[in-house]
């Protein structure tokens, strides 16, 4: 792979002592493949993961069916903790008609976004930045939020832990802070019937279907032994209340 990205001996070279120094190698091609798209990586933005893949075919067999018409409201796709913009450009790609968001807090990942996104790209803490028009409308609510605890992040592989910002990996005590976060505010950006979904590990689906159920959504958990992924999928009632 690096043979093929380098243009030049010279350049070959400087990504392979890269390479070797331990920068993860989507960093040092400056993409990664992600459901079929080539993302758009730079050094020190969390890489996609391929696990991740799942959350979105998930969210996409929940997106609506072609429109019959033009009258049918547009879907609206919201990527929480969206680092490079990896699931909503995928989901942009799938959507037959959607209008994306996307939300980061570090700098760094904003801006790879907005090369990967098609649609809106904001930095700030989680709902903060969304424009209000939003509220109550979201048809798909995902998010990628950090959910390794605080005191496992020494665990995580060097490339992981060198390379990537911590914001994008630590969750806190018990790696659901943000988590808690984004259910306890998502009844107010979902549309009724709209849906949450959050990546986090087998051990922690639990916690993080309580904290959903808390917050007013239906959840249930789904898994991937392939990919080794676990998604909570909470649904928002048709009947809730703002």
């Amino acid at each position: 792979m690096l043979i093929s990205a380098a243009r030049t001996p010279g350049e070959l070279e400087a990504m392979v002592a890269r390479r070797a120094a331990g920068l993860p190698l989507e960093q040092v091609l400056g993409w990664a493949e992600f459901c079929g798209l080539r993302i758009a990586v730079d050094p020190g933005v969390f890489v996609p993961r391929r696990r991740t893949e799942f959350l979105v075919q998930q969210a996409v067999a929940l997106l609506p069916g072609p429109p019959r018409d033009e009258s049918r409201p547009t879907d609206i796709i919201v990527d929480l903790c969206c680092g490079a913009g990896a699931i909503g450009a995928a989901l942009a790609a799938a959507a037959d008609r959607a209008e994306v968001h996307a939300v980061d807090i570090d700098p760094a990942a904003v801006r790879c976004a907005r090369r990967n996104v098609p649609g809106h790209v904001y930095r700030g803490d989680l709902y903060e930045p969304l424009p209000g028009r939003l509220r109550g409308r979201v048809t798909i609510l995902a998010a990628n939020v950090p959910y390794v605890p605080s005191g496992q992040i020494n665990m995580l592989p060097a490339e992981a832990r060198a390379h990537e910002p911590l914001v994008a990996l630590d969750g806190g005590a018990d790696g659901l802070d943000v988590l808690r976060r984004v259910a306890a505010g998502a009844p107010a950006w979902l549309g009724p019937g709209g849906h949450l979904l959050i990546e986090t590990s087998e051990r922690q689906a639990p916690q993080a279907a309580a904290a959903f159920a808390g917050s007013g959504l239906n959840p249930r958990v789904v898994s991937s032994a392939e990919l080794g992924a676990t998604v909570v999928i909470g649904r928002l009632p048709a009947s809730a209340s703002k």
